[in-house]
């Protein structure tokens, strides 16, 4: 019997799980298992969101919630593939933009002298916007 290498061994199990779907999305592409097009990855993340919500509706169970949702963080890393985005890369510029946005929004609230608890969440959504609208303004972001 021969030793066949799969190629899947011959990735970093230890990445962070966002760059170990990647790596194995990239391999298995590498040997034609791959979507034709980018329609397919966007479908099946229709598909996955799909799943996911008749699991919040209907099914209510952690394990399966978090194995929906895992699948559909897999499916969204797949189009970052296709797109040649690094997903790593992507929610770190987003964890930026959220942290930004947040800061604008809670520096309002306390120049107000209050507490998040005395706004409702159409007034601190107001915020957020502007914290876009100035982030546009200032050229940092497109919204």
């Amino acid at each position: 019997m021969s030793k066949y290498d799969f190629l899947l061994n011959q990735l970093n199990p230890k990445q962070d799980p966002l760059s170990y779907a990647f790596a194995m999305q990239k391999a298995a592409s590498s040997v034609g298992f791959d979507w034709p097009d980018i329609k397919g990855v966007i479908a099946k993340i229709h598909e996955e969101l799909d799943e996911l919500k008749h699991e919040i509706t209907h099914g209510n169970d952690q394990e399966r919630l978090q194995d929906e949702l895992g699948d559909l963080l897999f499916a969204c890393c797949n189009l970052a593939r296709h797109l040649n985005v690094i997903p790593t890369e992507a929610l770190s510029g987003t964890n930026q933009k959220f942290y930004r946005r947040f800061n604008y929004v809670e520096t309002r609230v306390v120049a107000a002298e209050k507490n998040f608890s005395d706004f409702s969440l159409k007034e601190l959504d107001s915020f957020w916007d502007e914290a876009k609208l100035l982030e546009t303004l200032d050229g940092n972001e497109t919204i």
